[in-house]
């Protein structure tokens, strides 16, 4: 008898969270998902400078535009979802400073920045190596001196040592 009125209320219970459950997504549906830009992506993270980010913006339906400071303004084109999804394409400009960069969108006249959204890197010196300006200081190359300067002495007194013990 127990065991039934046990059943009984976890069948209620049950049936009130799945009720409340499928509730849930149709109350956010409807008061209005996807009017405002949201979840700005941008891929990679990390980029050398005259390089190409793919960004993607969800709540964006009918597209827009992205501006940062490391690149001209750049384009949105809405793509097919769920999210209602737009994304564009920009390449960083070859003269942006090494650091971090926001990300501003424009959907439909609503902007949303993402601050700190991709860091920019310094690019490889060409050339001679990468040795013009660049490179060992003099303090580094006293210090490495001096470290293999306390080798070799280090290295004399082991091997005086051991060739003294064989004489005993």
């Amino acid at each position: 008898m127990r065991t039934t009125r046990v059943l009984a209320a976890s069948a209620v219970s049950a049936a009130a969270v799945a009720a409340l459950g499928l509730a849930a997504p149709v109350a956010v549906a409807r008061d209005g998902m996807g009017a405002n830009p949201r979840n700005i992506v941008v891929l990679p993270s990390v980029i050398a400078r005259g390089g190409q980010i793919t960004v993607t913006v969800d709540g964006c339906p009918g597209g827009g535009f992205m501006t940062s400071p490391a690149f001209t303004q750049a384009g949105l084109t809405p793509i097919d979802g769920p999210n209602q999804t737009a994304k564009g394409t920009a390449t960083i400009n070859a003269n942006a400073h090494p650091g971090a960069y926001d990300i501003t969108v424009n959907c439909s006249g609503k902007p949303l920045t993402r601050p700190a959204a991709f860091t920019v890197i310094g690019g490889v010196r060409g050339g001679l190596g990468g040795s013009v300006g660049t490179g060992a200081t003099s303090t580094d190359m006293a210090i490495g001196g001096g470290l293999v300067a306390a080798a070799v002495l280090g290295g004399a007194l082991f091997w005086m040592r051991r060739r003294a013990e064989r004489r005993i």
